[in-house]
């Protein structure tokens, strides 16, 4: 009966276990800890989906991040403060140190609370830019909703962003209307490789002071698609760091409200779709890759046939040595998590996975392709011929993309040159033909020459001599 018990309480708890691959402790850090109420829908999904809330103030002295050298807590939410500082506990330092150490952090903005200069301090750390003007907000006088905000225009309606290229897979899509009230405008550095825009603001906005009572604002911090109203920075260990430029997007009202743009229909804001997509991502639910069983073999190919079925497995995985001039074959499985669990992973249209075989430099960069898929996972493989120089060579495969954890596998091997014996022989080279045949027909003249030497004997006379007595 015990073990039982035990057998459905281990079920229960796997049940309950978070989607994310980090880990289901979330801390939430607020200085108003008992509202909770105003984000309870939130807060509800999120414990839905397996996640362990901690409520904690900036202020309390025992709030610490790590224990014992470990994180002690996966991700992070850091709702807007009105103080100028976040404690002890919450510096520029230590935020880096948790992401260092694979933890992600959900950082929210609004205009109605001014930033802290440690958050200011940890964004600029990031190459992320925030507006001179603590107060600074996005109008827009084109998107705007006009049941709340028929004369500020502070509430912008925007649909649903789709991927920001053909070649990036696309986690917050949808048909949908978001609503952004009061959002804080960011402005990405151009230099920043792990920097990327998951909504961009319309051309027609502008970052405005309102306190600059104003009629026209001539030099605004940024305009157009320069803002950035949520971005994202995925660091190379594959931690993530999101910015919402509007917390109160994640309100109960905004996650039911019903919204109307100008010389629009009203429809029902979808904003509670994107806060699911948008923790999703950050807390690494979705857009996880994982590497399965990597590959390596001699192959004999058959012309004959055609695609897979024309390469053939010679002698066994995964060798520590070829021989140049050897045709190779590498396999790698890569499984994808999403929402149902882990999935076959599928490159995106107008991307490729690439197979680079390096030394120094890639002597090749190949594409790989898809040969079989699993119910959780997709084998891409693809065969070559390795080059005619020896030296300790590596498969590497090297993928990064935005909103994809990195994948960097490397399997190193060493190529020899032929053995004395492995040599094609003088007269399997046609180029050689004319040579063999001139030393055959040397050693055959000679032959002949002493032959004929031998048997022409020259005829001598004799000589009529004297007789002697």
């Amino acid at each position: 009966m015990h073990w039982l018990i035990s057998f459905l309480s281990l079920a229960l708890s796997g049940l309950t276990q978070a989607l994310s691959s980090t880990g289901s402790r979330l801390l939430v850090v607020s200085e108003d800890v008992g509202g909770k109420e105003t984000y309870s829908v939130f807060w509800g999904d999120l414990e839905n989906r397996g996640y362990r809330i901690t409520f904690e103030s900036p202020k309390n002295d025992k709030l610490t991040l790590f224990q014992h050298g470990e994180r002690a807590f996966d991700h992070i939410i850091l709702l807007p403060t009105r103080s100028k500082g976040l404690g002890p506990a919450l510096t520029p330092n230590l935020l880096l140190d948790f992401i260092k150490n694979d933890g992600n952090i959900l950082l929210t903005l609004s205009a109605d609370s001014p930033v802290p200069s440690s958050i200011s301090s940890l964004l600029l750390e990031l190459d992320i830019q925030l507006p001179p003007d603590r107060t600074s907000l996005i109008v827009d006088h084109f998107h705007y909703d006009t049941n709340s905000a028929s004369e500020k225009h502070d509430v912008l309606l925007l649909p649903q962003s789709s991927a920001t290229r053909s070649d990036v897979k696309d986690f917050f899509g949808g048909d949908g209307v978001i609503a952004f009230p009061r959002v804080v405008a960011q402005e990405l550095g151009a230099s920043g490789p792990l920097l990327t825009p998951i909504v961009r603001a319309p051309d027609t906005a502008y970052s405005y002071n309102p306190k600059e009572e104003a009629i026209t604002v001539e030099e605004p911090f940024a305009v157009g698609s320069q803002i950035s109203l949520v971005s994202a920075l995925q660091a190379r260990n594959s931690a993530r760091f999101t910015v919402l430029g509007s917390v109160e997007a994640l309100e109960n009202t905004w996650f039911d409200a019903k919204a109307k743009a100008p010389g629009a229909k009203e429809v029902k804001t979808s904003n509670r779709i994107f806060a699911k997509q948008l923790s999703a991502w950050t807390f690494k639910e979705i857009g996880v890759l994982r590497v399965g069983k990597v590959e390596h073999h001699l192959s004999s190919i058959e012309e004959s046939k055609s695609g897979n079925e024309s390469v053939a497995q010679l002698g066994y995985l995964n060798p520590q040595i070829y021989r140049i001039k050897n045709d190779v074959t590498f396999n790698i499985e890569l499984s994808e998590q999403s929402f149902e669990g882990l999935t076959p992973f599928t490159v995106p249209p107008g991307d490729a996975l690439q197979l680079e075989f390096t030394m120094l430099s890639p002597f090749h960069r190949l594409d790989l392709q898809p040969i079989a898929t699993a119910p959780n996972s997709t084998i891409f493989s693809t065969t070559f011929r390795l080059p005619d120089q020896h030296g300790i060579f590596a498969f590497r495969v090297n993928y990064k993309r935005p909103f994809l954890t990195n994948i960097d596998v490397k399997r190193e091997v060493t190529v020899r040159h032929f053995a004395h014996d492995e040599w094609p022989r003088s007269w399997q080279i046609s180029a050689g033909w004319v040579w063999i045949a001139g030393i055959w027909v040397t050693v055959a003249g000679w032959v002949a020459f002493v032959a004929i030497w031998l048997w022409s004997e020259p005829a001598y006379e004799r000589s009529a001599g004297k007789k002697m007595q």
